[in-house]
């Protein structure tokens, strides 16, 4: 145990923050924030103390490609590829680590799940339970693949990331309909199979936008997912051509203008169908579930990158930008939750009608469950999962959270 100093930004309220700034979106500069600084002593972390027993994502196969530097995202810039030694000063990485067997068994069952399509890999499929009826979990999900994919990057097999990302971009281009009704142009699909025609001896793609989902849901998260993928796979690849395709510019286009279209919306959060980020089931998952808020926010930062500065590229820019400073701004201001707020909600008036209304969802207090109180730190707080009309999801969604976090809802 060694004793190390650490310089922590003074406490700040989420709810106090000033929306995004979006000037510098690659990196942000904390060499205003007042400081203070603490001792405190410093045990090695769980991760450091497991790394020399497991290593992770190194592939057997693979295993020479381990010395490449990939870098996923921005706020992943020092994490060092698979195999490669990392640049934490403990003892038990001095020394080169043999994988753990379940490493090995894992990349194994990864690329058993591998999808072919005329003889090139394009993704993985969703799960692979003998035991089970397959249904739709034998065809390659956007959202199932990411995870996938991200291992591909590190391992530095980038080509089935940039299959994948082109083949679901074709995709994109279909009509879509269900029943009578035609479908916007930017959707993407959930999913997709590979059909094996044995009279034409010719395989084709077939899609699912929702059309064949038990509850004919649309995924309103794919398109997300592929863009953050695009930049996932820039990033690691320093590869800016795919990005810089037109196909590519004009499928992000698409997407975004579908998210950001005005309608009737008061909020600048995305309203969505019951299960159109998860299972096409119902599961009380409607309205503005913060899944769908983190993923459009990184989303929307992802594009802002990644749009190339012409006559279009610049009009989606500064809808982007406009956007992004009102969702930072709703996201700190209703769905942060600490014990303060919890006591100003817990004294909420309902049915007020004014614009000077402080319950401005009409939240019922009455609503809250008696466990939040106990549970609330008196210092800190979380993201809620929900906020809608006359409604206030206050369950911790770990999903959600990590995601938000990550993502930067608390980030200045």
């Amino acid at each position: 145990m060694s004793s190390v100093t650490v310089e922590t930004p003074q406490s700040t309220s989420v709810r106090n923050l000033d929306p995004l700034c979006i000037s510098e979106i690659e990196e942000c500069d904390f060499s205003r924030v007042p400081v203070r600084t603490i001792t405190m002593e410093r045990q090695r972390s769980f991760d450091e103390r497991s790394i020399s027993e497991l290593s992770i994502g190194l592939s057997p196969r693979h295993s020479s490609r381990g010395t490449e530097h990939f870098r996923l995202v921005d706020h992943l810039d020092n994490i060092q590829s698979p195999g490669r030694k990392s640049s934490l000063a403990t003892s038990d990485l001095e020394d080169f680590f043999e994988p753990h067997p379940i490493v090995g068994e894992a990349w194994d069952a990864l690329r058993r799940s591998l999808v072919y399509f005329r003889g090139q890999p394009v993704g993985t499929i969703a799960a692979s339970d003998p035991s089970e009826e397959a249904l739709n979990y034998n065809q390659v999900f956007v959202r199932d693949f990411v995870p996938s994919a991200l291992a591909f990057l590190m391992n530095g097999e980038p080509d089935i990331v940039k299959n994948f990302i082109l083949k679901t971009l074709r995709l994109q281009s279909w009509e879509k309909k269900i029943d009578c009704f035609k479908m916007g142009e930017g959707v993407m699909p959930a999913s997709f199979k590979v059909f094996n025609d044995p009279v034409r001896n010719n395989e084709t793609l077939i899609a699912d936008f929702g059309e064949s989902a038990i509850g004919r849901v649309a995924p309103v998260d794919s398109g997300f997912w592929w863009i953050i993928l695009l930049r996932a796979y820039t990033k690691s690849t320093g590869d800016l051509s795919l990005a810089e395709m037109p196909e590519c510019q004009g499928g992000m286009r698409l997407i975004l203008s579908l998210c950001l279209s005005e309608g009737f919306d008061t909020f600048p959060t995305l309203l969505c169908a019951d299960g159109c980020c998860m299972i096409d089931r119902r599961m009380g998952v409607y309205g503005y579930p913060i899944e769908i808020q983190a993923l459009f926010f990184m989303a929307l930062r992802c594009a802002l990158i990644l749009l190339k500065q012409d006559d279009e590229g610049k009009e989606f820019i500064e809808r982007i930008i406009k956007r992004l400073r009102a969702l930072s701004y709703h996201m700190r201001s209703y769905f942060w939750l600490d014990f303060e707020q919890l006591n100003v909600i817990y004294r909420y008036k309902t049915e007020e009608y004014s614009h000077t209304a402080v319950n401005k969802f009409n939240v019922i207090p009455d609503s809250l469950p008696d466990w939040v109180f106990d549970f609330m730190p008196t210092r800190g707080g979380y993201f809620v999962g929900n906020v809608s009309p006359a409604r206030m999801d206050v369950p911790l969604v770990l999903l959600g959270e990590l995601c938000g976090n990550i993502i930067v809802f608390g980030h200045t």
